[in-house]
């Protein structure tokens, strides 16, 4: 891929890709995602850990692309560089099948935002769904062959658009904002605050005493605040997806500093509008209806307060957005697979460039990849939900490492020896980023990880293929084990999923 400077991205671009990366499907699902999950202390919870988690996450970002400025590949490389080089393909493999489950899930969306206006695409994972689907895949797959630098124009442009009706939503929901209602949603059980006042007759000015009201009275015993954070932890990771945009795009910057900045101001920025998008929600209806909100449940939301034309609004927003994300992620799976094989991590095949200075064979792979996901769809029931955790569960492995990565620089000092300016905060942030991240996949559950390791482990003949087009030994003792252990949980996985232990 050619690197003149007329390929260069500037900070603002740079920016854009991080906030167009995150801003996608996410984003539209918050209402409902929370409302089924937790109440307001609960959500404010939750934004704590994962906001705290996914800063110190960017500022390790930003130190790497800092003290290690000669890794200009991305993601996978701080992995490979700290822990060798199958734990560097297996960050690549993450990030990669990540985000061409992402892609699914903004179809399936996609779908099931249409699926309100017509419903023969039904939730998103019905036959007309996938081929209309599959249209808008190759549409786009000729889209990138066209020219990256292209399609990252027309992503900064979307990126914009699609942020217009977000504000207006949340514009709108803070004028229709209602104390007392959020009061009620705020410990996560309203059943308990409606019946310690002994009385629904506010209710009325909300019109909620009907089925929703009743609702709230004969609720059974509620979770615990653990458990009802704990169960938001995977759709927090998904909607921060993308933060590492910048990083991923680092020798395409202008400035090498800009990679950090750009990356801590789109996440921050990002952080901002998804707890408002989620606290303002509670305050305009009760918990059990915005449980009960079909995705993109935003939509549904400005429908209860404006009438149809907010569902109808929202629903175009979604769809620039989303479309926009998909043309991110879509150039951020290639660019992955391109440096990889550029780093002897893939096979060869894969840093091959088109006429246009696109890496086709991975954009063709990356697609191809989608097209079998979108298919596997029409099997899932709830094709939305598995496809957001099991991203957020796939991609949490190349965090997990690029944390580690961080603190194993500061724990050894190294890159510190003549410059030891902020060593203590650099361990710092970069310990409570790696913790984080094992958080997450504790928190994500053991069937994440097991479907992940069917991912990781056949995924492993890719690896096998690069290492013998170099003539180089396949592992070391250590790589050996951690193979070992990957496999075999992917031979539980499929044994669980043919027994139905594990449905999907």
């Amino acid at each position: 891929m050619s690197n003149t400077s007329a390929n260069k991205l500037s900070l603002w671009s740079l920016t854009a890709l991080v906030v167009g990366s995150m801003i996608g499907a996410g984003i539209f699902s918050l209402p409902a995602t929370f409302g089924r999950a937790t109440g307001g202390f609960g959500a404010i919870i939750a934004w704590c850990i994962a906001g705290g988690g996914m800063l110190m996450l960017a500022f390790v970002f930003q130190t790497l692309a800092q003290r290690k400025p000669n890794l200009d590949s991305g993601v996978f490389i701080y992995a490979k560089e700290g822990f060798g080089d199958y734990m560097g393909f297996a960050s690549a493999l993450g990030f990669w099948a990540g985000t061409c489950i992402g892609n699914v899930s903004y179809f399936v969306l996609i779908k099931s935002t249409l699926g309100a206006f017509f419903p023969i695409f039904g939730n998103g994972n019905t036959i007309p769904a996938v081929l209309v689907a599959s249209l808008i895949l190759w549409a786009f797959h000729i889209l990138l062959l066209r020219g990256v630098k292209g399609a990252a124009a027309i992503n900064t442009i979307a990126t914009f658009a699609k942020m217009i009706p977000i504000f207006i939503f949340v514009v709108i929901l803070i004028f229709a904002f209602k104390g007392n209602l959020f009061v009620l949603n705020f410990w996560g059980s309203p059943e308990t605050a409606v019946m310690s006042t002994g009385d629904l007759s506010h209710l009325n000015d909300y019109g909620y005493v009907g089925h929703a009201a009743a609702s709230i009275v004969t609720t059974s015993e509620p979770e615990s605040l653990f458990t009802q954070v704990r169960s938001t932890m995977l759709v927090t990771v998904f909607v921060f997806l993308g933060i590492e945009g910048a990083s991923v795009y680092s020798r395409y910057a202008k400035e090498r500093s800009h990679v950090g900045i750009a990356t801590v101001l789109g996440f921050i920025g990002v952080l901002c509008l998804l707890v408002l998008i989620t606290m303002l929600s509670y305050g305009v209806m009760l918990r059990p209806d915005l449980a009960a909100l079909r995705q993109p449940s935003m939509a549904g939301v400005l429908e209860a307060i404006v009438g149809r034309w907010g569902a109808i609004f929202i629903s175009v927003g979604l769809i620039i957005s989303v479309m926009g994300a998909y043309l991110s992620w879509s150039l951020l799976a290639a660019e992955v697979l391109f440096s990889a094989a550029k780093s002897n991590s893939m096979p060869r095949i894969f840093a091959t460039e088109n006429s246009k200075a696109v890496p086709s064979a991975a954009v063709w792979l990356t697609n191809i990849t989608i097209q079998v996901f979108l298919i596997l769809t029409l099997f899932s029931e709830y094709a939305f939900q598995l496809a957001l955790e099991l991203t957020s569960s796939l991609t949490l492995i190349p965090y997990l490492l690029v944390g580690a990565y961080g603190l194993k620089l500061a724990w050894t000092g190294e890159t510190y020896e003549t410059d030891k300016t902020d060593h203590r905060k650099d361990l710092i942030f970069a310990f409570i980023a790696t913790f984080y991240s094992l958080l997450m996949l504790y928190a994500g559950g053991l069937k994440y990880l097991l479907l992940s390791a069917i991912i990781y482990g056949p995924g492993t003949l890719l690896y096998i293929v690069a290492k013998r087009e170099q003539h180089a030994k396949l592992f070391n003792r250590a790589e050996m084990i951690i193979f070992g252990v990957v496999m075999a949980a992917a031979i539980v996985a499929i044994y669980n999923i043919v027994t139905g232990v594990i449905t999907i």
